[in-house]
């Protein structure tokens, strides 16, 4: 068998380590000498973390989380009210086993994208499916479908993942169609995963998202049923640091003047 040869069969058993790490391993193996048990050993345990690896890197890129801050630069002495411990029980993952839905309520710029989307990678991490997606762009891409085929497949892409992340519903005003397409997605979700949504409206007033909705009372009950609801009260903080930046850029630009003099 030719190494060409070799390549191709060991890219068709899926034996991506050894397909990238041939050579390296063949010397190591004389090295110390391994044994045929050793060899075997050694290679189902590389390609098992090669495996696991990879899957990762699919799930992450298949997620679409975009840029977002860590957990960790979370200021949690920002808001004037958030519950930390909730949010560090979501972490956890509890609510994906129990297929519970999380709402993240609050208004703009106090967070709530940056803790969804750390929520969903730890769900990616710990080996679940995700997809992250704006509210307006899912709702405007279910509408668009010209097909009773189209649609179905469509609505797939967001019922399928594990966990589901619906971002910033509230911000605009949706048809009586873009209301009902949401209920199939939530009711397509019911019992397969939890979905994640963000929002700066609170239910009350959800007349005002979906102004013509039929269904408007159904979506929130199935929305409602088993969720967790996590409400953040605080100023913007991207208006803070925007704030910031400006004092600082003034300053700076006020101390190379002085030097200049």
């Amino acid at each position: 068998m030719t190494n060409d040869q070799l390549m191709t069969s060991l890219t068709k058993l899926n034996m991506h380590y050894l397909r990238i790490n041939l050579d390296d391993f063949v010397a190591e193996a004389t090295k110390h000498r391994y044994s045929p048990q050793q060899i075997v050993e050694h290679l189902a345990k590389r390609e098992l973390e090669e495996g696991s690896r990879r899957g990762v890197e699919r799930r992450l890129v298949s997620a679409k989380l975009g840029r977002y801050r860590p957990l960790a630069d979370f200021n949690w002495a920002w808001p004037q009210k958030i519950d930390r411990e909730a949010i560090e029980e979501l972490m956890r993952l509890g609510f994906v086993k129990e297929s519970a839905n999380v709402v993240l309520f609050g208004p703009a710029g106090v967070g709530k994208t940056m803790l969804a989307k750390n929520i969903a990678h730890s769900a990616v991490m710990a080996g679940h499916s995700a997809l992250c997606t704006d509210a307006f762009e899912m709702l405007t891409d279910l509408e668009q479908q010209e097909s009773p085929r189209q649609l179905k497949m469509r609505l797939n892409k967001y019922i399928r993942p594990r966990v589901l992340v619906i971002d910033e519903l509230g911000y605009l005003s949706y048809s009586t169609k873009a209301a009902d397409l949401l209920f199939r997605v939530i009711t397509g979700r019911y019992q397969a995963g939890p979905t994640i949504l963000t929002t700066n409206v609170p239910f009350k007033d959800w007349n005002t998202v979906f102004p013509t909705a039929s269904c408007l009372g159904a979506l929130i009950d199935r929305l409602m049923h088993r969720a967790e609801v996590i409400a953040i009260e605080a100023e913007s903080y991207r208006k803070k640091e925007a704030a910031e930046r400006k004092k600082k850029d003034v300053k700076t630009k006020g101390e190379s003047n002085e030097k200049l003099q």
